[in-house]
């Protein structure tokens, strides 16, 4: 029998009570798991899938020049954010990522709501990719599977079985299959510079758009509709601080692997933007389901690069399930989710917050539309990043002597940049898919309500983002 735990009224509104330490030994992960090389890997697993399809599609929005444009100032956006999420994974090391940072800036309400944009983004990416990963499995008569549902089912139970066996064999496994699709990349890489033709850069007639022209022939507007696709280059690699707590002084671990996934990320997704389109065209890349291997041709290189992209779609699926699970994990442990999602087996992985977010996304994509799946995942993504930003902002403004191990270069000036650019994404997600970000809108308010009735009531007041949270208003307090 174990005592009934303490009832508190915390001062932000919220029930909360102090759970057991049986409570939390149920709940715990597995520490010392990754260094900064594996965290660096697990940051290009979760993005590599974009760097083989769905960015392609921008080309349609904003041509060459629309979507260079955009990407330059997504990639620009996406390099602040991560110092900035840098500098919090290093004051903050939690397994709740944006999450925590939240929650200790913004309260419970905005802890919550950047928790849930999250856990939307990554899982319904999945659901995305899984689509995409039953497209190719089929293109290359693997198996003979003429049907996706086979392989969405599979790759969801085997991947998921993978992680139940604990995040550092997941991990290890994960870095050999990302370490295969950048292999994948160097090959194809090679193989377009002989295919290279600038004259194909632009081959997109011009329209009668407001600046239109054969580099921008949708005119400026083409710019702000390309920024989703554009964010398909660096999505989801914002989850790498969920691996704080699995990893080995993460304090120094966590930002380091982060800002170099980063620079890799920054390399390859420059690379294959430039040679794929002058490859192939952007007219006829911008509506292709595998751009890198039309670009090829019939080419041997091709066929390698046809397989290798499998392993790229692969290696971000496995990736973001890590991401979901974690953050599910995170938000159960302190009662914000279901208190039954953050058991943990004994590996030390937790079995409920892989499989139910699992069979969610599974059910997903058995709809097949990938293309607003991914909507629907950048629709997330971009709330929680407005939502991250704000925090850095407020707790350098509230908090300027709590411990910072790692120091954002140009503080609040580089995080209030990207959430400037956050901001124009969120509203970029409506002009390019409004049924998509409409039905994304929904689900967020549906969480917001079940907080406001339930959750908030039944808070985990001793659990690790909740204490972060708590020692600030001790301090607060004091002062």
């Amino acid at each position: 029998m174990t005592a009934e735990p303490q009832r508190t009224v915390h001062h932000d509104g919220v029930d909360e009570s102090f759970e057991s330490e049986a409570y939390l030994a149920k709940r715990t992960l597995r520490s010392g798991s990754a260094g900064w090389v594996l965290l660096a890997g697990l940051g290009v697993s979760y993005v590599i899938s974009g760097d083989y399809a769905g960015w392609n599609n921008g080309l349609a929005q904003g041509g060459f020049g629309g979507l260079a444009i955009a990407s330059v100032v997504i990639a620009g956006m996406y390099l602040a954010m991560v110092l900035g999420m840098a500098e919090m994974s290093s004051a903050l090391p939690a397994a709740g990522g944006g999450y925590t940072f939240a929650r200790r800036a913004l309260g419970p309400w905005g802890g919550f709501a950047t928790g849930t944009a999250i856990l939307i983004e990554y899982t319904i990416a999945p659901a995305a990719i899984a689509t995409f990963i039953g497209g190719y499995v089929q293109s290359l008569n693997l198996f003979g599977i003429t049907d996706g549902w086979w392989v969405y089912l599979a790759v969801y139970t085997v991947f998921i079985g993978i992680h139940l066996t604990g995040a550092g064999e997941a991990l290890k496994a994960m870095f050999v299959i990302t370490a295969i699709a950048l292999v994948g990349l160097v090959v194809f890489a090679v193989a377009a510079i002989g295919r290279f033709d600038a004259s194909k850069l632009t081959d997109i007639a011009a329209t009668d758009a407001a600046g239109a022209s054969s580099w921008l022939p949708h005119g400026y507007l083409g710019i702000w509709a390309a920024l989703p696709f554009a964010i398909w280059f660096f999505l989801a690699i914002e989850g790498v601080p969920l691996a704080a707590e699995e990893a080995r002084e993460p304090e120094k671990n966590v930002p380091r692997g982060i800002i170099v996934a980063m620079g890799i990320l920054l390399v390859t997704g420059a690379t294959v933007f430039l040679l794929a389109t002058g490859a192939l065209g952007a007219n006829a890349l911008s509506d292709s389901g595998n751009p890198l291997v039309e670009a090829l041709g019939d080419s041997g290189a091709a066929k390698v690069v046809n397989y290798i992209g499998l392993a790229g779609l692969v290696a971000s699926f496995f990736s973001i399930m890590y991401a979901y699970s974690r953050q599910t994990f995170a938000l159960s442990r302190a009662g914000y989710l279901p208190k039954n999602l953050s058991i943990t087996n004994a590996r030390k992985a937790p079995v409920l917050a892989l499989i139910v977010p699992g069979v969610i996304g599974f059910a997903l994509s058995l709809t097949g539309k990938g293309a607003m799946l991914l909507n629907m995942a950048v629709f997330g993504a971009a709330v929680s990043y407005v939502l991250m930003m704000v925090s850095h902002i407020v707790l350098r403004r509230r908090e300027p002597d709590m411990p910072r191990p790692y120091r954002t270069p140009g503080g609040v000036a580089t995080t209030s940049f990207a959430l400037l650019v956050a901001c124009i994404a969120v509203v970029a997600t409506f002009l390019v898919d409004p049924l998509a970000a409409g039905l994304t809108l929904a689900a967020f308010a549906a969480f917001l309500v079940y907080f406001g009735l339930y959750s908030r009531h039944h808070l985990v007041a001793n659990s690790p983002d909740e204490e972060f949270a708590a020692l600030a208003d001790a301090e607060r307090d004091l002062t």
